[in-house]
């Protein structure tokens, strides 16, 4: 795992035992750490060994030399922020912690994505270029790979994270060599005073950044623009590469990097390993020969030259938008449990839909709003949509599950649903 000498002989409390919680806990202990650990699951209290179990709102916390909380405690309404305030301690993250490893490190880089929309993608298209290349490449961060429970990388190893406003949150040292922004839309605003609050941020990211270290920004969105352009003034203009909206590409030899969100995401990660000094014909390779991500635009087969296409993490009609967006002739599959009554944010691409499928507790319903713009049946079940989606789909057309919906009606997760997709078109071979 990752550690850090300077963590000898200090005291942290971490709150919050699930993946990233437990890989922090063993982290600080390994290098020396007193830690007080704690969850309000008891079978995650359970995980722990070696720590004290405390709850660090019932204990005093003078004399600690950290928080260290998980990036799901909302710090605008959690008690912990204001004890740990009182007692003068820093309440952190995971990453801020890898930030202090990183000069016990052997020498390296760290490529740091963030943005509202395709920063798992955007991460994990960067990490895959990188491993084309041939270099040592770790992943981690909000991708669901804890970082310090990873083991360290050789010298001229490149670390890819991942980054929530969350975890840029709970972190104040990272200085990352290559900086991502793809964009910013109003999300997570329970957790903040004001969509500008959201967009600081962000920002933060860039405010950790030495100069002379790539800065990468979509300037798609005004709150984005705004953060280049403070870059750009805060005299780092040669750091400063622009990702503009709308540029035409030949996504073609792309199969998993289809529509104008993946454009976006695709120059983001060609700067990065521009950046990093990848050569063109790495980057080109590694362009191509990217999978994507599970369940998210994710083509799971060909079958007598239609291509399926597994989105199923496109719970909401937002999501699933881009996804319309990318191919020409759809047979598109949706349902599941709904999250609203209308499908308005997916109207721009319906003149892509070849014919709608509807499943699940949604799909009388959308079926009623789907009918009077386009061919509709409702299918009931996804192996029933499957089978009739295929059935009428011709050569060069996409089957897409994209569900607009969650999928507890039928499903236990939209994971399981995407497997369940999968097996349907494994069937029809």
């Amino acid at each position: 795992m990752i550690v850090a000498g300077g963590w000898s002989g200090r005291r942290y409390a971490v709150l919050g035992l699930a993946r990233s919680g437990i890989a922090t806990v063993n982290a600080l202990l390994a290098g020396g750490a007193s830690v007080t650990a704690w969850d309000s699951d008891p079978a995650r209290r359970d995980a722990v060994s070696g720590a004290t179990l405390a709850d660090p709102l019932e204990i005093d916390l003078a004399g600690f030399d950290g928080v260290i909380v998980s990036p799901g405690v909302p710090l605008n309404s959690h008690p912990i922020a204001a004890k740990a305030a009182a007692a003068g301690v820093p309440v952190l993250g995971d990453i801020e912690l890898f930030a202090q490893a990183r000069a016990d490190l052997p020498p390296h880089r760290v490529v740091g994505i963030t943005g509202t929309n395709g920063k798992s993608t955007t991460t994990a298209l960067i990490h895959h270029i990188l491993q084309t290349a041939g270099m040592p490449v770790l992943m981690g961060g909000n991708i669901g790979l804890p970082i310090l429970e990873q083991q360290p990388l050789p010298a001229g190893g490149v670390y890819v994270l991942e980054l929530s406003s969350y975890q840029i949150d709970l972190t104040t040292t990272l200085d990352c060599d290559v900086a991502v922004l793809l964009n910013i839309t109003p999300d997570h605003l329970d957790r903040y005073d004001g969509f500008e609050a959201y967009a600081a941020s962000k920002a933060r990211l860039f405010a950790m950044q030495s100069a002379g270290h790539a800065a990468i920004i979509g300037i798609g969105d005004t709150p984005s623009a705004l953060i280049a352009r403070h870059v750009a003034q805060a005299g780092r203009s040669a750091d400063l590469t622009k990702i503009a909206p709308g540029v035409c590409m030949d996504q073609s030899r792309w199969p998993s990097l289809q529509g104008p969100h993946n454009a976006q995401n695709a120059l983001a990660a060609i700067a990065a390993c521009e950046a990093l000094g990848v050569d063109n014909a790495a980057i080109d390779a590694g362009l191509a020969s990217f999978s994507g991500l599970p369940h998210r635009m994710q083509r799971v087969a060909e079958v007598n030259g239609v291509a399926f296409i597994d989105d199923s993490k496109a719970t909401n009609p937002e999501s699933v938008a881009p996804a319309l967006a990318a191919f020409p002739r759809i047979h598109w599959i949706l349902g599941g449990k709904p999250k609203g009554d209308d499908l308005d944010a997916c109207r721009p691409g319906f003149g892509h839909v070849v014919r709608a499928y509807t499943i699940g507790e949604a799909g009388t319903h959308f079926a009623e709003v789907l009918a009077p713009v386009m061919p509709v049946e409702e299918a009931g079940t996804l192996d029933a949509a499957v089978r009739a989606a295929a059935a009428r789909a011709k050569q060069g057309e996409v089957v897409l599950l994209s569900p607009a919906c969650a999928s507890f009606d039928q499903f236990s997760d939209y994971a399981e649903r995407g497997r369940a997709f999968a097996r349907a078109v494994e069937d029809l071979r």
